[in-house]
């Protein structure tokens, strides 16, 4: 009898320490998933929140970029990945939602993912190699249209934001250039440095440096107001293309299972002002504006709809950004 009991009580103890070690988080170094390569505007917003992240939850952050297929090959790994907290990924509107529509995907972007925070948004630049002979915007479209088929604009794989964005400013001015896909930005905007290629429609965080240095012309930022670190940049409604918005959010998400989303919730939200605090004016400074948002549910808001992320088709997110009234219509991944 006392043997049983004895038993009984070690049991309940090593229950009580494991259940206590589970609790513990993270007790164990956290694997971000980038899906673009290092030095891409994604990557760059990925690093600054690693920093801190490092600092609050006493854990590394590693940094594991997996690139191609605009995102896609990097939102698969994480995808695949345990769910239990220790790899999260981040992504934009192209790899976890254009995706969806653009390629046979071999996970589910709405069963596979439970997000965890929207982060950042990034206003795009028009930009164009320094050869081009035109001074504003309007001078490049007309230019463009002088010269139908000619141009080439560097695109982050079929189907990414700056192949959308290349295919809606075709539709929106009546021209006409090829594509050249590249495995990120960062290879299109060297080339388009070089004079290999003529245009790019490129993230402000990721174009300034080499505008400011005077490698690259920008014509416009796709937004309403101008960027606080690039002032002298003026809108698409003061260049002459009224409506062109164009905003890409950054986001967390984490592979759906488990308690992997409410687990890394928690041990973030605690620690989130200070957080905010820290990569709020380090973002900004690259021509991005942080969230304050956290929140788990798949939704983003914009003129007082709500919308599902993984639904999210890029023309209704425009035509949504030009007229609130206008419906969406869903973009079911594939």
């Amino acid at each position: 009898m006392r043997i049983l009991l004895f038993s009984a009580t070690m049991a309940i103890g090593l229950g009580g320490l494991e259940s206590a070690a589970a609790q513990i988080y993270p007790s164990r170094p956290i694997t971000m998933v980038v899906p673009f390569p290092a030095g891409a505007p994604v990557d760059m917003v990925g690093r600054i929140m690693a920093e801190r992240m490092r600092v609050s939850l006493g854990q590394a952050i590693i940094i594991e970029n997996v690139s191609g297929a605009a995102g896609s090959l990097g939102a698969g790994r994480a995808a695949r990945a345990a769910a239990d907290g220790y790899t999260i990924s981040l992504g934009n509107f192209s790899s976890h939602v254009l995706v969806g529509a653009t390629y046979a995907l071999q996970y589910d972007l709405l069963k596979d993912f439970e997000p965890v925070a929207l982060l950042a948004s990034n206003p795009q630049l028009v930009i164009s190699k320094n050869a081009i002979p035109a001074n504003d915007l309007k001078g490049l479209v007309a230019w463009l249209k002088a010269n139908p088929d000619k141009a080439s604009a560097g695109i982050a794989g079929t189907g990414s934001v700056s192949h959308v964005a290349g295919v809606f400013f075709q539709k929106e001015t009546g021209t006409r250039f090829q594509f050249v896909p590249y495995r990120g930005v960062n290879l299109a905007q060297q080339d388009l440095i070089g004079g290999q290629i003529d245009l790019l429609f490129d993230q402000a965080v990721n174009a300034l440096t080499n505008m400011r240095a005077g490698k690259i012309r920008a014509y416009a930022v796709t937004a309403k107001t101008r960027l606080d670190s690039a002032p002298n940049i003026p809108t698409v409604d003061e260049a002459g293309l009224p409506g062109f918005y164009m905003s890409i959010w950054n986001a967390l998400w984490v592979p759906k299972g488990g308690t992997s989303g409410s687990t890394f919730r928690r041990a973030t939200s605690r620690r989130q002002r200070r957080l905010e605090g820290f990569t709020r004016p380090r973002l900004r400074s690259g021509g991005q504006s942080s969230r304050r948002r956290t929140s788990g549910r798949s939704e983003l808001s914009c003129g007082g709809q709500l919308l599902d992320v993984a639904f999210t088709s890029f023309c209704c997110h425009a035509a949504c950004e030009r007229d609130p009234r206008a419906k969406r219509a869903p973009l079911r991944p594939t």
